[in-house]
């Protein structure tokens, strides 16, 4: 008996699986491309509601769009501007935020923001359309992007919370964050929690107040007393941002973050540091005796590339290999500061935009 011809749809889509499965041992990270499709054939076979797949088919079409947009830019670095959607263009926050971004941006800098009014808006407007991400997302209320971010490419619709605040930190290189409400202070604690486990790559945390302002000093007091007297943080914790009413502070806190360090990532279970610059050995004793407590063995040792970043190898000049035990992420940032502090930036360095 003859079987019905497939739609027009599923042919084409059953001659597209075809061609892919065809291509990837020849494709540049096929192996990746094939546990995603052997990922969504598990999935098929087990016990799944229609609404999971319509979640798991909104978040791919989101990470599609975002990875797409992102891509021409991956080698700039960017900032992502938190803060207050309600707070009005005529308060001193909003002029703070419109010339952190103007200033930030001057140094080659790009910003992100959510798109919407407020702090996002000012930080649009700062950077201006063509230094500037909108991550979007539809809500009942103060939805819609801001007119500095409107109709650009770069401005990213996301149904989801969840996928755009991953692009927020994926693609981030600092955060700085003005005040703002329960969004504005989950994204402050998200943050955190996510540099304190090592979730995220170390990068520099701001929290920015108009001059004289205490929105942020009563938060980290806060902070010093529930957590820190209580324990419940480490007291190197508060390593991990800077709180300043000052601009030209803010803007150093991001740029001397990558004067020597570069990036980092992990290379089995030993931590490798990028730098933009060699330290000397006389440096590297010092790290040692000044940061061991941080290690579970061995020394802080410099090196070339190793084998395994063959694909990165000509990011930074030199290598810092520590088996760090991936626990005192403040003590971490402390290390990286005196590496900024220790080591001379070479001339390109001097662009930390630059990834």
């Amino acid at each position: 008996m003859a079987t019905s011809p497939l739609p027009n749809a599923s042919e084409s889509l059953h001659t597209e699986v075809l061609h892919l499965l065809d291509r990837l041992p020849h494709m540049k990270h096929g192996e990746l491309i094939q546990l995603a499709l052997a990922t969504i054939v598990r999935m098929a076979d087990d016990e799944i509601d229609r609404l999971d797949w319509k979640i798991c088919n909104a978040a791919l079409q989101d990470m599609e769009r975002a990875f797409r947009i992102f891509y021409p830019y991956r080698h700039v670095r960017k900032i992502s501007i938190f803060g207050s959607a309600r707070i009005a263009s005529n308060t001193q926050e909003y002029q703070m935020a419109v010339e952190f971004a103007r200033a930030i941006t001057e140094q080659g800098f790009m910003v992100m923001t959510g798109a919407g009014p407020g702090i996002m808006q000012a930080g649009n407007e700062g950077a201006g359309q063509d230094k500037s991400f909108g991550l979007n997302i539809q809500l009942p209320f103060e939805q819609g992007a801001n007119p500095f971010i409107e109709g650009d490419r770069k401005l990213i619709p996301f149904k989801y919370f969840f996928t755009r605040k991953l692009f927020f930190l994926k693609e981030s290189d600092a955060l700085a964050l003005f005040p703002g409400g329960f969004g504005t202070q989950d994204e402050a604690f998200e943050c955190l929690t996510l540099s304190q486990t090592g979730k995220s790559a170390p990068m520099p945390l701001v929290l920015i107040d108009k001059p004289g302002g205490d929105y942020w000093h009563d938060w980290s007091a806060y902070i010093n007393k529930q957590l820190l007297e209580r324990g419940l943080i480490s007291p190197e914790d508060p390593s991990l941002y800077t709180i300043t009413d000052q601009i030209d502070e803010a803007c150093e806190a991001i740029a001397s973050f990558y004067r020597v360090f570069h990036s980092c990532r992990y290379v089995g279970n030993r931590l490798v540091l990028r730098l933009n610059s060699e330290l000397t050995d006389e440096n590297v004793n010092w790290l040692n005796e000044n940061f061991q407590d941080i290690l579970i063995k061995g020394r802080i040792e410099k090196s070339a590339p190793l084998p395994q970043e063959a694909q990165d190898a000509s990011v930074g000049v030199s290598r810092l290999v520590l088996y760090f035990n991936q626990r005192d992420l403040g003590r971490l940032y402390q290390l990286i500061a005196e590496v900024n502090r220790l080591g001379i930036p070479r001339e390109e360095s001097r662009h930390p935009e630059r990834k």
